[in-house]
């Protein structure tokens, strides 16, 4: 029996684990941001002040032709 490749094997997989939890915690943190940017967006949408001056039949028809 090889007590130093069973030693490298624990290694590696502890390695492993951490690793994936570091991963883990890096995907955690950017979808966070990715939240927080479309709340942002979704924020700013909402303030944006509507045009009431245009006429009625601007905005019903779409152009499928251009």
């Amino acid at each position: 029996m090889d007590i130093s490749g069973i030693a490298s094997g624990a290694t590696s997989i502890a390695e492993t684990g951490t690793k994936q939890e570091v991963d883990i915690a890096v995907l955690k943190r950017a979808q966070e941001i990715e939240s927080s940017t479309a709340t942002q967006l979704l924020d700013a949408i909402k303030s944006t002040p509507t045009v009431q001056n245009l006429p009625e039949h601007l905005g019903k028809n779409v152009n499928t032709t251009a």
